[in-house]
């Protein structure tokens, strides 16, 4: 459950915010425009990330004035304001002082209240942040006012579709619970109206003159790949805040929920605590991802009641051999599910192999990938490379194909399965090129291989 919504009063407005652990250090997490407080805690991900660093700090949630459950605005706000409104709300949560913690957006107003209040501030944390959002002489490669104007013309055309998780997790483009509980954030963060405004006040906000006088710890990290907040800007930060420490991230996605999560929560750790204590136990599983094949199809040949009858007993036909071979469902993903076997992947081939035909058999056709490799528990949830890796061989996989990576190949080898060679297949996101290969099921013909595709 997510903690409790309070409301620190400046003047006649009221700014949401919300507390989150009891560690010794004050963290204020600044979401920048798209923020809904209790919303955020939807996504299981975003939850665990809280609860890590709650871990190490007493973490405190705001929405700015004009997002999520803060009062809208009356008119536009400037920056002063703003920091205005984060003391009422450090005030109000009895903190003297505190890390502040910015994602994107909130950069400036984060970067202008430690440039203000120095004695509040005990370190400053920008993660894809920025000084400045329109081109000029030293930034050159920023877009001009015009082209600006018409990025954001379409996003407030398609404000709320969830369409922005494209830019802001690439990786997890194709993951319909995300893209709906992204949309769903952005109808509660502001109207399009609302959006409009603030991102026209954002267009004139400019720090840079503040950089060299900000006088408190800084961190700056990115992510290498991130399509959504040029890493340039991150690099222009760091060169101008006196003493600031820049990290590098791997991936592509802004989200920080994706990817490495523990590299990520970990550097803001050492960097307050100057200690990293990694919460996630690691594994070696064997993980098999499932999905089923033309479902769109099917929801317009059945309708929906008919369906929703088909998928309850495509789940329980899948739950039944998962347990029949001792496995885990970690969750529902879409139309399939994350499961996870400890021990011999044989278990985990046989499985998928049985989940291939008891789906057949209530009239669903699926798809498995697997993979075997260390993952990251993360109480009931898995995460790391090998998940990654197992959901890109699914997406390869044809229909009723057991699709298995090389790594789970090698180690049942004398186990009496069977396989074809599929090759060596790229997998979006992963280094290097993966050798694959179709477990031989019996009495029934392999498919064609579906090569050149990348996952």
């Amino acid at each position: 459950m997510p903690p409790r919504t309070r409301y620190a009063r400046r003047g006649d407005a009221a700014i949401a915010y919300q507390m989150h652990g009891d560690g010794p250090i004050d963290l204020v997490f600044l979401a920048g425009l798209i923020s809904h407080i209790e919303h955020l805690w939807e996504e299981p991900a975003l939850a665990r990330l809280f609860d890590r660093q709650a871990e190490f700090a007493r973490l405190i949630l705001m929405d700015r004035r004009g997002t999520g459950l803060s009062d809208a605005l009356a008119g536009p706000l400037a920056l002063a304001d703003e920091v205005d409104d984060l003391v009422a709300v450090l005030d109000a949560a009895g903190s003297k002082r505190a890390a502040l913690h910015a994602y994107t957006a909130a950069s400036p107003f984060a970067i202008q209240f430690a440039h203000k209040h120095p004695e509040r501030t005990g370190a400053l944390i920008l993660y894809a942040g920025f000084a400045r959002t329109t081109r000029s002489d030293d930034l050159p490669w920023l877009d001009t006012p015009a082209e600006r104007d018409a990025r954001t013309r379409r996003l407030i055309d398609n404000w709320g579709d969830g369409s922005l998780v494209e830019a802001l997790a690439p990786s997890a483009a194709g993951d319909e619970r995300l893209r709906d509980w992204l949309a769903r954030l952005q109808r509660l963060s502001a109207s399009p109206g609302g959006m409009a405004t603030l991102t026209r006040t954002l267009g004139s906000v400019d720090v840079r003159d503040l950089l060299g006088g900000v006088r408190v710890p800084t961190l700056v990290m990115h992510r290498r790949g991130d399509r959504l907040i040029d890493p340039r800007h991150s690099i222009y930060l760091a060169e101008r805040i006196p003493g600031a420490k820049l990290v590098w991230l791997e991936g592509e996605d802004s989200l920080p929920t994706l990817g490495d999560t523990e590299a990520f929560v970990g550097e803001i750790e050492e960097f307050l605590t100057g200690e990293r204590h990694g919460s996630t136990e690691r594994a070696l599983l064997s993980v098999l991802f499932t999905d089923i094949c033309g479902g769109t199809e099917r929801v317009a040949e059945l309708g929906d009641q008919r369906w929703r009858d088909l998928l309850a007993a495509h789940d329980a036909a899948v739950r039944r051999q998962v347990e029949r071979f001792g496995g885990r469902v970690v969750k529902s993903i879409g139309d399939g599910f994350l499961i996870a076997f400890d021990g011999a992947p044989s278990r985990a081939l046989r499985c998928a192999d049985s989940i291939v035909s008891a789906t057949d058999a209530v009239g669903m056709v699926v798809r498995c990938g697997l993979h075997t490799g260390e993952c990251e528990r993360m109480g009931d949830d898995l995460g790391g490379m090998a998940v990654h890796i197992a959901a890109r061989i699914s997406a390869l996989a044809a229909p009723r194909e057991v699709l298995a990576s090389g790594t789970t190949y090698g180690t049942v080898v004398g186990s009496g399965l069977r396989f074809e060679d599929r090759g060596s297949q790229a997998l979006k996101g992963v280094p290097g090129r993966w050798p694959l290969f179709a477990l031989e099921r019996k009495g029934v013909h392999a498919p064609q291989p579906r090569v050149g595709r990348n996952a």
